[in-house]
């Protein structure tokens, strides 16, 4: 999943960053409000992560404008703003939760996690499509009949890009949008080697191969 990080103190961006990519996420990390408008209209995001302090333009404002514009990309305010009234603006104006500095990582992960399964409309941590199922906290898949498997990173986001819209196909464009950030190389055949080490985990059924398309997992009967 691709994640923008709106975060203009160069520790903490640096931070966040390193443990969203230790988490799986493909991220894009910018220090202003006017380049993150920028980078909205440019790329589909699963995620935002937002600080209200920010050089030229608040992190509210920002708020406002992608609200405004019937943006509906999740969204997590991360912010030193703790009192009441912050938050309720926060909330109120379009923060699907509000997250305030200093925090533990570990907590920021799980948050994302529980506003990614509130927008996807999913109530069980575990995705699952009676074939597969996926646990976005261990990063761990199975088979319907199988014991749970450790995932790479790369592996993982993948799969979750697929397993969160079943039926969907995504083509090859899509799926490395999911699993690759800013800067970061991609090789040719790339998705194509993920797929066919998540099939030897998993079995040849759990992804299939729409031809000349791209790739879907089937919708849960």
């Amino acid at each position: 999943m691709r994640v923008l990080l709106v975060e203009d103190d160069p520790m903490i961006g640096e931070a966040v960053r390193d443990a969203l990519k230790d988490a799986s996420y493909a991220v894009d990390w910018v220090k202003d409000g006017i380049t993150a408008s920028t980078a909205l209209i440019g790329q589909h995001y699963d995620l935002l992560l937002l600080d209200l302090g920010l050089p030229g333009q608040d992190g509210l404002d920002l708020l406002r404008t992608i609200r405004g514009n019937d943006n509906p990309v999740p969204l997590v305010i991360v912010t030193a703003r703790d009192g009441v009234h912050d938050r309720i603006g926060g909330l109120d104006g379009g923060a699907d939760d509000y997250v305030v500095k200093p925090f533990e990582m570990a907590e920021l992960l799980a948050r994302i996690r529980a506003v990614l399964r509130r927008k996807g409309g999913e109530a069980s941590p575990v995705l699952s499509n009676g074939v597969v199922s996926l646990d976005p906290a261990t990063r761990c898949a199975a088979s319907a009949d199988g014991e749970p498997m450790p995932l790479s990173n790369r592996e993982f986001a993948l799969l979750q890009a697929l397993m969160i819209r079943p039926g969907a196909i995504l083509s090859r464009g899509d799926l490395e949008d999911r699993v690759y950030g800013w800067g970061e190389e991609v090789e040719s055949n790339a998705v194509e080697f993920l797929i066919h080490s998540l099939r030897k985990k998993l079995g040849s059924h759990a992804i299939k191969n729409v031809r000349g398309v791209g790739w879907m997992v089937i919708k849960p009967s």
